[in-house]
């Protein structure tokens, strides 16, 4: 008997059901088709179309191919087992059940399939298309020129093949499980496999289905266990604590994926051959895929678990010495250090020298002015309006003027939308005239005046420069000083520029008269929205109806959008990780963007897998710098130089390492002249590339470990250094960042622009090296500067607690700050000099007022140790002056004074000077004073507790190095710092 039909809806019902999804259809394709419409014209005016048809059509190839292999595997199987059911099914209580679904699919079964298979296609298609690098790489990749140690595969295959077949064998086992889910619930409802009734539970064509389906999923499996062989030098090696296989990994696990992919083989073969050519039954085709099951968890698992137990934990500096070599050579070669530089620093000049007065290559070129400190004097001495910024952090260049080439400190004078008054951010204003920033604004990094403030010399608003306090030219002259494109620029900051006329409706700057002068765009940047048909798509993308009611947009008007450099470079090249800290130059009379890109890779074999969000963070994150993605790589190269012109928003893509084989491959995917060759960057620009600092602080970062080349040091990690905390806040843990500086370091031929950073040993504070990375001769060089083990050279945060500790200088300090003002401190700069170590780090004072601004009042400078030759002077000169003079002052027997602003005096008794042990011991009461006076302020009791211990430990032996240095026993000189601890401060952390 029949069941009723379906109830037909209405012909009403079907209309306004047609209608509704017609409407949702119509809006989604409609909003795809204006963002892919707007997209091609923003890649049109910037000439890049290639890129934007290349990754389209990409994405379009894998999602139509995959989804439409998807879905045809869905499909033919669903069908299959329909072709494949009985005619005639026992009765029985199960199948009258059944019974009512064969009636619902049975008229509408192409529909039902069609529809299912669709689906999972379409979400197949979606996945598919997300992984259009992937397949780019795997079509245009090629040798990297070197082979893995294990295999002597070219690294090529696992940076550019590797990643590719492993999704295509997932997409293998998604495909082979659904189609065996969906047969299997066909093959049940039409009867092919049944749960109850006499006789077989399943019909011979269902069972040689069904296991034909598993023998493909386990040969898959075959497959990825040969695949595993390759994934094996990427992984962790939980033993050495390195990725790349280690010793059971080569030994035993290897072997063993070997024996288990053979092992897959013959249960595949075993499933189709029991299952449908001899017995006919399931049990041994079961037992095969349990050998299997057994197989994968005794020779895969609890083999290699014995041999890391019981061979190679007993002796793993030796058994994982070779693997552990391995690892070393690989990270140094994929992060770019295999070359670094190592020189021996002996540090062992404690006494300033003669030579500091009167050196030309490092005192003349200490940087005083730090780029985030004086961002605010900046903003509010060459503000002028309300509405320009200069950002939180301002950026380090060189300039030659006057036949000399210094660094400067720059920042751009750009629109800060977010600063409009509220009369002032209306539509018309925001969009149409407030359009742009002025001038590129810079100051040597080595001169302050009037009282602390930076001396400019560049980017002036008026017709001359204010009174002394400024140069009275641009000594860095800009033919075209207007930014339209700039780091202040948020997505939706888009300008509408252009007008029919003679009117300028563009604000461009106050004059010296005190009016405002007027500009209109006259570059080539832009999208023209003259037509009517431009002005639609636009306010449809933009979502405002001022495009196509507003006179201000007109039949001349260009819409300039991604004003944002970073934002521009990465939308030009998607395949390249961008530098946080884009920095902009005068090249050629324009001011010009620099952006540092990377082409990364996560499966270099044997390297070091690092996330490049962790490990570039430090205090500058977040503070004018960019955070990066949390993207895991090992390996990584500064392989392109990108521009953006300010003014018109041109972009360009500069080769700067030709050599890199992902390059190559990315520039081969979008035709080959996506990036321009390193023959053809400019030397004007070339002469402002600066090392890159999200680079630079992965390879430090990786040095510290890295620098040691020997396994057997490596695994016992006593040699290993760490990056020190910010100096003056190094309970903040957060990273101390490096530093630009224009100098000459020990073995350099002359005065370099290099980023430099010092580490020290792991769990100490004292100096261990100072890394720098330079250009010479247009090539990255990476050197490290290294001291001897136990050498007495402070590090960063002890040397900055040694001088603000200081009694003299403490006091000093303290009336600098009060309730009216705050002392700030700038970088605290390292800087070897004349076998010794010279530290600069100056002092500003911000006044509590409005609009107050740090001011650089004082400098802080030590040589030597760190604590024994301190002064607190008004300016470098002056403050060098005060060291030499202590240093002449050592040999006669007077003691290494800390000073401020006046030179101590000599009159009197001389306390003695304390050597060897003694000297020793007194440095670290000293050091230990300092870390309970830390301790105090952050109010840690476990910190206050340990620096209690140690100051004791240090009295100790303070004691017993004084009785042996004099035997018969006397009083202590009295007055002398040096001669007895002070002491011990008070017993509360808050006191």
């Amino acid at each position: 008997m029949r069941s009723s039909p379906l109830p037909r809806m209405s012909r009403r019902g079907r209309v306004t059901i047609g209608v509704l999804i017609g409407v949702f259809v119509l809006f989604t394709l409609l909003g795809w088709g204006v963002s892919a419409w707007t997209d091609w014209l923003w890649f049109d005016e910037v000439r890049y179309t290639q890129v934007f048809t290349g990754v389209l059509a990409t994405r379009l190839l894998l999602f139509l191919v995959i989804g439409l292999g998807m879905a045809v595997i869905i499909a033919g199987n669903l069908w299959l087992a329909h072709r494949l059911r009985p005619q005639l099914r026992p009765h029985s209580a199960e199948q009258a059940t059944l019974e009512r679904y064969r009636m619902l699919l049975s008229p509408r079964l192409g529909t039902w399939i069609a529809l299912a298979s669709a689906v999972i296609g379409l979400f197949a298609g979606l996945s598919a298309q997300s992984r259009w690098s992937q397949w780019l790489l795997f079509r245009n990749g090629g040798d990297f020129g070197v082979k893995d140690p294990e295999f002597g595969v070219d690294v090529g295959f696992y940076v550019f093949q590797l990643p590719f077949w492993r999704y295509l064998l997932g997409v293998g086992f998604t495909a082979v499980v659904l189609a065996l889910l969906g047969a299997l619930a066909v093959h049940y409802i039409f009867g092919g496999v049944r749960l109850q009734g006499v006789g077989d539970r399943m019909t011979n064509a269902a069972r040689a289905h069904l296991s034909s389906l598993v023998a493909v999923f386990v040969l898959l499996k075959a497959i990825a266990y040969v695949l595993d062989q390759r994934a094996m030098l990427l992984e962790y090696n939980e033993g050495a604590k390195l990725y790349g296989a280690g010793y059971a990994d080569i030994n035993a696990l290897l072997p063993a994926k070997e024996i288990l992919a053979w092992i897959a083989v013959v249960v595949a073969v075993a499933i189709i051959v029991f299952s449908n050519a001899w017995m006919r039954n399931l049990v041994w085709p079961g037992i095969a895929l349990a050998l299997l099951g057994v197989s994968a968890v005794a020779i895969g698992g609890i083999y290699p678990w014995a041999v890391q137990t019981f061979e190679v934990k007993p002796s793993a500096r030796d058994k994982e010495a070779p693997y552990i070599e391995r690892s070393i050579k690989a990270t140094r070669a994929a992060f770019g250090i295999a070359d670094t530089k190592t020189t021996g620093y002996a540090a062992n000049n404690l006494v300033p020298p003669a030579s500091l007065a009167t050196d030309t290559s490092v005192v003349q070129n200490v940087r005083l002015l730090d780029p985030q400190l004086v961002s605010e004097t900046y903003t509010q001495l060459q503000q002028v309006r309300g509405f320009y910024d200069f950002g939180p952090k301002l950026d380090i260049d060189r300039y030659a003027t006057g036949g000399k080439t210094s660094d400067y400190v720059v920042g751009v004078r750009e629109i800060n939308y977010g600063e409009l008054t509220d009369q002032q951010s209306n539509w018309i204003n925001r969009h149409t005239v407030y359009t742009h920033g002025y001038g590129l604004v810079a100051a040597p990094a080595n001169q302050v005046v009037c009282g602390g403030q930076p001396y400019f010399v560049s980017g002036f608003l008026g017709e001359k420069a204010q009174e002394a306090c400024s140069s009275q030219t641009e000594q860095i002259p800009a033919q075209q000083p207007r930014i339209y494109y700039g780091e202040r620029m948020e997505p939706d900051d888009y300008a509408i520029v252009g007008q029919t006329g003679d009117r300028n409706v563009e604000f461009d700057k106050p004059t010296s008269t005190g009016g405002e002068q007027y500009y209109t765009y006259t570059g080539e940047g832009g999208v023209e929205i003259g037509s009517f048909t431009r002005r639609l798509l636009y306010a449809i993308k933009e979502q405002e109806s001022n495009f196509l009611l507003s006179e201000a947009v007109n039949d001349d008007s260009k819409l300039l959008y991604v004003r944002n450099p970073r934002d521009r470079v990465e939308k030009v090249a998607p395949f390249l990780t961008l530098d946080g800290d884009p920095y902009p130059a005068v090249v050629n009379g324009r001011v010009i963007w620099i952006i540092d890109g990377y082409t990364t890779a996560a499966t270099y074999p044997y390297a070091e897998r690092v996330n490049l969000q962790a490990e570039t963070a430090d205090e500058l994150t977040g503070r004018g710098t960019f955070q990066l993605a949390r993207e895991n790589v090992n390996y990584i190269r500064n392989s392109v130089k990108a521009t953006v012109d300010a003014y018109d928003g041109t972009v360009k893509l500069y080769a700067f390492d030709d050599t890199d084989p992902v390059l190559k491959a990315w520039n081969k995917a979008f035709g080959g002249d996506l990036v321009l060759p390193k023959g053809d960057i400019p030397p004007e620009l070339a002469e402002h590339f600066r090392y890159p600092a999200d680079l630079f602080k992965v390879q430090r970062n990786l040095l510290t470990k890295f620098h040691v080349t020997d396994p057997g040091d490596f695994y016992s990690g006593q040699d290993f250094w760490q990056v020190p905390n910010v100096p003056d806040a190094p309970d903040s843990g957060q990273k101390q960042p490096p530093y630009y500086l224009f100098t000459q370091f020990p073995g350099q031929e002359g005065p370099r622009f290099q980023l430099t950073s010092a580490v020290t040993p792991n769990g100490r504070q004292n100096l261990a090296a100072l890394v720098s990375g330079s250009y010479v001769d247009g090539q990255p060089k990476l050197e490290v500067l290294e001291l001897p083990d136990q050498t007495r050279i402070s590090g960063p945060a002890q040397v900055h607690q040694q001088m603000t500790n200081n009694g003299d200088i403490r006091q000093q300090l303290n009336l600098l700050s009060s309730n009216q003002a705050q002392v700030q401190y700038g970088n605290l700069l390292s800087l070897p000099f004349a076998d010794g170590m010279l530290y600069v780090e100056p002092v500003y004072v911000k006044s509590s007022n409005q609009d107050a601004y740090p001011l650089l009042q004082k400098v802080l400078l030590s040589y030597g140790d760190g604590g024994s030759y301190v002064v607190l002077a008004n300016n470098l000169s002056d403050g060098i002056k005060q060291l030499v003079e202590q240093g002449k002052r050592a040999p006669s027997g007077s003691p290494p004074p800390s000073t401020g602003d006046n030179p101590p005096t000599t009159g009197g008794t001389s306390p003695p000077v304390l050597t060897g042990e003694l000297a020793e011991a007194a440095g670290k009461v000293q050091s230990a004073i300092a870390e309970v006076k830390a301790a105090q302020a952050s109010g840690d009791f476990e910190r206050y507790g340990r620096a209690l211990k140690a100051l004791d430990e240090a009295m100790s032996a303070f004691q017993q190095a004084q009785t042996a240095a004099n035997p018969s026993p006397g009083p202590s000189p009295s007055g002398s710092p040096s001669a007895s601890p002070p002491a011990s401060p008070s017993a509360t952390p808050n006191g």
